[in-house]
């Protein structure tokens, strides 16, 4: 692996939250690896967003053979590593496993996958073996690929394993996209994101960071100079609520707080004793999740509906109550109350009926910071710049279904400018399947 091109500061928040899921020992690995059935339909294989061979990994690790198993995970999923963490496996693989139609606990996929890919990184960067070694192209091609989170990353991986040449272009200074700036730390620490980076750096692909299209470098340029494209520009600012007193300090953005804790020196939540998180996703989930952890004593979440009907999953919602976050249904916010001095007292909220607030009925929540995890604002203006590329009512890229190719046939997309914002493991699966749609197209 090559020498770390991107660092990190010192005394950041995340470091204070440890893994949700720790790593698994050699025998803790294998005596789980002996538990598996290597079904020969196996659930687990369907449920998987990129389809990794998971019989096979496992029983590679259950005879020893670690860096075999990795490279059955590396083939299909080339960020297995971060996938192994992030991975909602609760409501995909390891929640199709088929233990859990007998009530007996499911194999621990994902940990099974991070102990071999754990060691897999870890052997190559200290000794060079490689376990995927990039090929030499007949016709080696050019790819530029905007933005450098998990479709990017892959994107690159499986275009630079093959010979081919692949250039990334970021306009933040850290790349890794969410798995850097977003996840959960108690999911995946941003200098483990990096690593993976590094990893598929040492492939041959190259980042170029703090380069923006349309200030830096022309969408003319890219369609000029390269053979393809790809779009794996993410998602915009937070959304905000438009409501009175929602302007000035105590008032944040969902992604906007997760990068400070994860990435900004110094950044602390001491002085928040209680908090009000405002949606019903997982990124809601993972804030109020986080300021439990950090110690604040009083986290709400409040959400327009019932939890029935919240887009959050369950199993991380029923985490965040173990942890002390309460969950206040059915209410919708109206305005930030605020102090003379401009200090944010509390949220006041309407009872809602069927997602609408009920007039008259209204009470306010205490809180000294409030939270807003209600989605993301779509990057319209950049997709719009290239001729053929259209956009869905919901502002997403318009692709093709297996190609991931727009209306623009050297342009490809994937990752959450395709689908709103899912998982990780979907952003890899578009990034390679691009890959192997350029490369089938070339000939």
């Amino acid at each position: 692996m090559t020498a770390p091109a991107y660092t990190l500061p010192d005394q950041r928040l995340e470091s204070r939250l440890d893994d949700a899921k720790p790593a698994f020992t050699a025998s803790e690995a294998r005596a789980e690896a002996e538990r598996c059935l290597y079904c020969v339909d196996a659930p687990c294989i369907k449920a998987c967003p990129t389809s990794i061979d998971i019989p096979r990994f496992i029983q590679q690790i259950a005879t020893g053979d670690v860096l075999g198993s990795a490279r059955t995970i590396l083939q299909s999923n080339i960020l297995g590593y971060s996938c192994a963490r992030v991975c909602p496996v609760e409501v995909l693989c390891v929640g199709d496993c088929v233990y859990n139609g007998w009530h007996k606990p499911p194999i621990q996929i994902g940990r099974l996958q991070r102990f071999a890919t754990d060691a897999a990184l870890t052997r190559e960067a200290s000794t060079g073996r490689r376990v995927l070694t990039p090929k030499t192209a007949a016709h080696r091609r050019r790819v530029a690929l905007l933005g450098a989170g998990p479709a990017s990353l892959a994107c690159a991986a499986y275009l630079a394993l093959e010979g081919h040449e692949a250039v990334i272009f970021e306009r933040n200074a850290l790349p890794g996209g969410l798995n850097t700036t977003g996840v959960a730390p108690y999911k995946l620490h941003a200098e483990d994101s990096l690593r993976e980076v590094e990893y598929v750096r040492s492939l041959g692909v190259e980042i170029r960071t703090g380069v923006e299209v349309g200030r830096d470098v022309t969408v003319a340029s890219l369609l000029e100079g390269y053979d393809a494209v790809f779009l794996g520009i993410g998602l915009g600012a937070d959304t905000r609520l438009s409501v009175p007193g929602e302007d000035g300090a105590g008032v944040v953005g969902a992604t906007a707080f997760i990068e400070r804790l994860k990435n900004e020196a110094g950044f602390t939540v001491d002085g928040v004793r209680r908090a009000v998180v405002v949606g019903g996703g997982n990124t809601a989930i993972d804030v109020a999740r986080e300021l439990a952890k950090l110690g604040v004593s009083d986290v709400a979440m409040v959400y327009r509906r019932s939890a029935k009907e919240m887009s959050g999953y369950e199993h991380e919602m029923h985490h965040a109550r173990v942890e002390g976050v309460r969950l206040v249904e059915n209410a919708a916010p109206v305005a930030v109350v605020r102090s003379d001095d401009g200090a944010v007292t509390g949220l006041r909220v309407a009872r809602t009926e069927k997602g609408s607030p009920v007039a008259g009925d209204e009470r306010v929540l205490d809180a000294d910071l409030v939270v807003l995890a209600i989605g993301q604002s779509k990057l319209r203006a950049l997709a719009g710049e290239f001729a053929g590329v259209e956009l869905d009512k919901r502002g997403c890229v318009v692709v093709d279904a297996v190609t991931k190719r727009t209306g623009h046939a050297k342009v490809y997309a994937g990752g959450d400018c395709i689908n709103g914002g899912k998982e990780v493991v979907n952003a890899v699966a578009d990034g390679r399947d691009a890959a192997r749609a350029m490369m089938r197209a070339w000939g």
